[in-house]
């Protein structure tokens, strides 16, 4: 069986005070680095009062051109722009599943067949809760997460050595 994405998570509501944040609590499809590769300290603040918060567990993925891949598991509260969407595991559901489930370059190929626009497409948040997928146990989702975690942080590592070689 499976699910609609809407049936597992939720855009996250909610606004943070621009003044409540720094340039490392505060993430942008500028500072979203492309190919699931995470964030960076952003280069500047907005200039508006308030942007959407978000939280530790969320699931931030820039909206704007999403063949980039630009997602980011959070790892501390913070603000981010209106491009970034952020999902909201539901009770009952891994945010560490879900955040592979967007991870999957499935989600993103289903987001750019549903976005809208050329120059700049930006994915569609209705259609992109209705992206399909799987139904698995809440136990299920743990084991699956830890195994790809174990995984992703294999490949930091490596990468790590292969940087530090080449330095």
């Amino acid at each position: 069986m499976r699910y609609n994405l809407s049936d597992i998570c939720d855009y996250a509501k909610g606004k943070i005070d621009v003044a409540a944040l720094d340039k490392d609590t505060y993430i942008s499809t500028e500072n979203m680095i492309p190919n699931k590769a995470g964030v960076m300290s952003a280069s500047s603040l907005p200039t508006v009062l308030q942007t959407q918060a978000f939280l530790t567990g969320d699931v931030l993925v820039s909206n704007i051109r999403p063949y980039f891949k630009k997602i980011w598991f959070a790892g501390f509260d913070g603000g981010c722009s209106n491009d970034v969407l952020v999902f909201r595991a539901k009770d009952g559901v891994s945010k560490r599943f879900l955040y592979y489930v967007l991870a999957d370059d499935r989600f993103f190929d289903y987001s750019m067949a549903t976005s809208k626009g050329t120059k700049m497409p930006r994915g569609d948040k209705t259609a992109i809760m209705k992206y399909e997928v799987p139904d698995f146990a809440y136990e299920e989702q743990e084991k699956i997460a830890g195994i790809l975690d174990v995984l992703d942080r294999k490949i930091q590592l490596n990468t790590a050595i292969n940087e530090n070689l080449a330095a």
